[in-house]
């Protein structure tokens, strides 16, 4: 109650003391928001992405906030099903697969001008909610399953799945990694022979996001031989005979419905197949990006929710007949983990307006792939810092499930479910490290 007290006290103060810009939005607490937010001119956000910013921003404290809590400790490991139609109905979930916005599909218009700069916003605005399990339960599955479908798929699977989900009717999910093949990509197992019409799938799949709920299923298998050059997308359905799912108890991301398939001689029509076979890698290479991209955008504002409660309740706590942001070492904590988290939300800006200007698709995935993996590690990295740091300033607090330090304690559990998922930091270091070395190569071998 000293916290919450404290905190609307401070946020009341700023937002008084705001109140004569026009140019401010939300509580204005330092460092709580992106700095454009708070007054800050940015070349990169139009009225549009304000409006849009404004629209998410009502959608989460009606509907996602006040619940927040309730969802992540639910022992059923899933969101409410209407849940998903209200954020369609607000016209928020197409927002979540990438521009353009998927008009053909969608019940509800987008914003003006969609662009790769209203999804981020969409997204951080979500993550304000505190719980990277509730964010996976609600669009991480369509974030990532549907875009292979929208990309590559064909008029009839566009038509079978594209408008359901986007509807908020139907769920689907994303299945690549293995018990064998996680970051390894190219050595997937799960196999799909051709037997007329039909192919017929072995394998298993672990650590998918959304699984024991989906309707749909996007499955990378091996149709060829050995290496990338075998592997081909096909949508497996709900309700195929031979498709299990089983719930995994994870350490967080509770609501995600963490999932371990076994696929026994499923029949899958040979209309299911997704793009062309043999073009699997291709595809979920080009896949990753968006998903690591988003990755970045959930796990820096987690980390600016750390610094945010941390920062709140420094202002309110009092040690030793001082305030805690009286002592020097919480005043260096704070500004420790605003600088990391303003710095890698610079950076994603940066990337994010290459993605929203790009004329060349296929092109720009090709450059953006090392640095966007190089930005991954360094945003799950900051995450966890902030997460710890976060912890320190709340003491036993942090560490007790509810309370004042509840979402510091779910996001301190919840970050190796962004360091390792979408590629391992150590994975994403070295292929940013291999890309720039191939760069680098043709950069002195044009030179010569």
């Amino acid at each position: 109650e000293i916290f919450a007290s404290v905190a609307a006290k401070v946020r009341s103060t700023m937002a008084s003391n705001d109140s004569k810009s026009a140019a401010g939005f939300g509580d204005l607490m330092p460092y709580g928001d992106p700095n454009w937010y708070q007054g800050f001119s940015s070349p990169y956000y139009t009225e549009s992405h304000k409006k849009w910013r404004a629209k998410v921003r009502e959608f989460v404290e009606e509907e996602i906030i006040p619940n927040c809590s309730e969802w992540d400790a639910s022992k059923e490991y899933r969101l409410p099903r209407d849940l998903y139609v209200k954020f369609a109905d607000a016209g928020l979930l197409p927002g979540v697969v990438g521009a353009p916005w998927p008009k053909e599909y969608a019940k509800t218009a987008g914003p003006e001008n969609f662009d790769a700069f209203h999804e981020l916003i969409l997204i951080d605005e979500l993550a304000r909610c505190g719980s990277g399990g509730v964010l996976w339960g609600l669009f991480e599955g369509i974030q990532i399953g549907l875009p292979p479908v929208i990309n590559f798929g064909s008029k009839y699977l566009k038509d079978k799945v594209v408008g359901p989900c986007l509807s908020g009717e139907k769920l689907i999910c994303l299945c690549i990694s293995e018990p064998w093949a996680g970051s390894d990509v190219a050595n997937l197992r799960t196999t799909a022979r051709k037997e007329g019409d039909y192919y017929i799938v072995n394998g298993a799949k672990k650590w998918i996001t959304n699984g024991i709920f989906s309707d749909f299923f996007t499955v990378a298998v091996r149709t060829g031989g050995k290496g990338m050059g075998g592997l081909s997308l096909l949508l497996l359905e709900k309700g195929m005979e031979g498709l299990n799912c089983r719930h995994m108890k994870c350490s967080g991301v509770w609501p995600s419905g963490t999932t371990y398939i076994t696929l026994e001689d499923v029949k899958v029509p040979a209309k299911n197949l997704i793009g062309m076979e043999g073009n699997g890698f291709k595809m979920i290479m080009r896949n990753f990006n968006h998903e690591r991209w988003g990755f970045v955008v959930q796990a820096n504002r987690l980390a600016r929710v750390c610094l945010e409660d941390a920062f709140n309740y420094a202002m309110g706590r009092e040690t030793f007949d001082k305030k805690l942001v009286d002592h020097q070492v919480i005043r260096w904590k704070i500004s420790e983990m605003a600088r990391q988290i303003d710095s890698t939300h610079a950076w994603l800006e940066q990337i994010t307006y290459q993605m929203a200007t790009a004329k060349d698709k296929a092109k720009s995935d090709k450059i953006l792939s090392g640095p966007i993996a190089l930005m991954k590690a360094h945003s799950t990295k900051a995450m966890e810092y902030c997460a710890r740091e976060a912890a320190q300033i709340f003491g036993g607090a942090s560490y007790v499930r509810g309370g004042v330090g509840e979402r510091v304690e779910r996001i301190y559990r919840e970050v190796r479910a962004y360091a390792i998922p979408g590629g391992s930091e150590e994975i994403m270091l070295d292929f940013a490290a291999r890309q720039a070395v191939k760069q680098a190569a043709k950069a002195l071998q044009s030179k010569l």
